[in-house]
């Protein structure tokens, strides 16, 4: 059996005293004996304790440096939680960075791609517009060729029915003969009194003035609108692009082209000598009217207000084939050549506004039939759009005062 140590130490403690003693002191140590075991016992136990405090210290230094370790490893395992979050995120970043670059990429690519198709549908509209012209010409050069034969029939049946009407000729020439002298004398006569009558019908000084007044501020005030008309023209081309008119687009740049040339001619023209001209001194040999007004014009005048229906139609013809290759239904009001309206205008010879109500009348039956493929309302002569004489005529309503 193990004695304690305490045990131990107080019973060494009680065989020294005693040794010492004797046994005559046996009996007075025993209380010592007694106090020293209580005192070795207390001082063991002293002992003992300052050597559990001892270990609890230890213990507790050895906890705290187990702590201390195990924070310093937390510490660490968030040092490197952070640290491989922070590379998560730039590595994530870096992902997204490289796909915005694929999405700016591949939106290049599309955008380039759509560049690449809307060019090859401008080639290939510029291609079916050549083909149609061609087809157009072949057509016209055809037709021409048709007509040059039937002429040529025509003129083959004509000699023959000549030649057999010879012989009854020569039996009825000296009739004829007679009859033409007496023809030419009555024709020379006429012709000598309508030049006495037109030199009668000359206008006065005055009113030759007049015209030539009214026709310089005309010329004046068609040179003022173009600055503003231009800039609308500007606006309605910008419109076609965004619209993707582009056969449109390109009949109006050529519309403006011929424009601006016309608008340079006129300003060369202003030292213009209107006293040569005869419009200026020609009496009036036509009325219309329009508006509920009578107006009354001579021979210049008048071809000056057929040339404007013929221009406009032509005009609304370009323009009607323009809108069907682009597949676009506006009507010919949308058309800036409608609202324009001035291409061929010469302000010697008519008021502008006239000039424009006659070109869109020609412009409206033009468009239609350009639009429609169409000749309802005119035909095609040498490469030319005209409308029909009779059309012409009606649309025109003009008078003879004689």
């Amino acid at each position: 059996m193990k004695v304690p140590l305490i045990d131990r130490m107080a019973l060494a403690a009680a065989l020294a005293a005693v040794a010492l003693a004797g046994p005559a002191g046996l009996a007075l140590g025993a209380q010592g004996q007694k106090d020293e075991q209580k005192k070795a016992k207390q001082e063991a136990q002293q002992q003992q304790r300052q050597e559990q405090e001892k270990r609890r210290q230890e213990k507790q230094q050895a906890q705290q440096q187990q702590r201390q370790q195990q924070e310093q490893q937390r510490l660490e395992r968030q040092k490197a939680q952070q640290q491989q979050r922070e590379q998560q995120a730039r590595g994530q970043q870096e992902r997204q960075q490289t796909q915005q670059q694929q999405r700016q990429q591949q939106e290049q690519q599309r955008v380039q791609r759509q560049q690449a198709k809307q060019q090859q549908r401008e080639q290939q509209a510029r291609g079916q517009q050549e083909r149609q012209q061609a087809q157009q010409q072949q057509r016209a050069q055809q037709a021409r060729q048709l007509e040059e034969q039937r002429a040529q029939q025509q003129q083959a049946q004509q000699k023959a029915a000549q030649q057999q009407a010879a012989q009854r000729q020569a039996a009825q020439a000296v009739q004829q003969q007679a009859a033409q002298q007496a023809a030419q004398q009555a024709q020379q006569q006429a012709q000598q009194q309508n030049r006495a009558q037109r030199r009668e019908q000359r206008l006065s000084e005055a009113r030759q003035q007049q015209l030539i007044e009214e026709a310089r501020q005309r010329s004046e005030q068609y040179a003022q609108r173009q600055q503003e008309e231009q800039r609308l023209a500007q606006q309605r081309a910008d419109l076609l692009q965004q619209q993707r008119r582009n056969a449109q687009y390109r009949y109006q740049q050529r519309y403006l082209e011929r424009l601006r040339q016309q608008q340079r001619a006129a300003l060369n023209a202003r030292s213009y000598n209107y006293n040569q001209d005869p419009y200026f001194y020609s009496a009036p040999v036509y009325e219309y009217s329009r508006g509920g007004r009578s107006y009354e014009l001579n021979q210049y005048g008048a071809d000056a207000l057929q040339q404007s229906v013929n221009n406009g139609y032509e005009e609304g013809y370009l323009a009607g084939q323009a809108d069907r290759q682009d597949g676009w239904s506006g009507g010919y009001r949308d058309s800036y050549a409608y609202e324009d309206a001035n291409w061929g205008y010469n302000s010697l010879y008519a008021n502008q506004p006239e000039y424009n109500y006659y070109f869109r009348q020609g412009f409206e039956r033009g468009y239609s039939d350009g639009y429609n493929s169409r000749n309802q309302y005119g035909r095609s002569v040498n490469g030319k759009y005209e409308i029909l004489a009779n059309l012409l005529s009606t649309i025109l309503n003009l008078r003879s005062l004689r």
